[in-house]
């Protein structure tokens, strides 16, 4: 099975690709869509919408996973954001409809065993798992590799993970 990761973000979106038999993963490619802030707001989602696409047809992924979307504080960082995930979810849904969310939590729990694990942790985790000499960077594309891997893992239990 090939799972195309992403981890939304308006000035960076970070993808990952690998494939996997449901127990061993090999790392296909990974990257970060960036968009730059003197750009119009809808010019930065048509750049990432343009470049979600490239990825569909580059890769050609079985399954599409996505990093759930958490917010803190900044509410109008959080909406253009929400707004990057759209674009990147509608380009998606024309591609396939087995499209599956994950918190950070989740993904953290299926790599390191421990939902709270840090940051770092679950990074050296995609790095062991994958066999690599350094971790993904950015780090969007580390935590896009790092969901595409937990939900290559979550076998049957996948489906309580699709986006409806």
């Amino acid at each position: 099975m090939r799972v195309l990761g992403i981890d939304p973000g308006l000035a960076t979106m970070g993808w990952g690709v690998i494939e996997s038999d449901g127990y061993r993963d090999r790392l296909i490619q990974y990257g970060a869509l960036i968009t730059y802030p003197r750009d119009t707001f809808p010019t930065r989602l048509a750049s990432l919408q343009a470049g979600v696409k490239g990825l569909l047809d580059t890769f050609k992924p079985d399954e599409i996973a996505f990093e759930e979307l958490f917010f803190s504080k900044n509410i109008t960082t959080g909406i253009q954001v929400a707004g990057a995930r759209g674009v990147a979810l509608a380009a998606c849904q024309d591609y396939t409809d087995k499209l599956y969310e994950y918190t950070p939590m989740q993904i953290k729990q299926a790599l390191t065993g421990y939902g709270n694990a840090q940051k770092r942790q679950m990074q050296q985790m995609v790095r062991l798992r994958l066999g690599l000499t350094e971790i993904p960077r950015p780090d969007d594309a580390a935590d896009a590799v790092a969901c595409a891997m937990a939900h290559a893992h979550a076998g049957a239990l996948r489906e309580q993970f699709r986006i409806r």
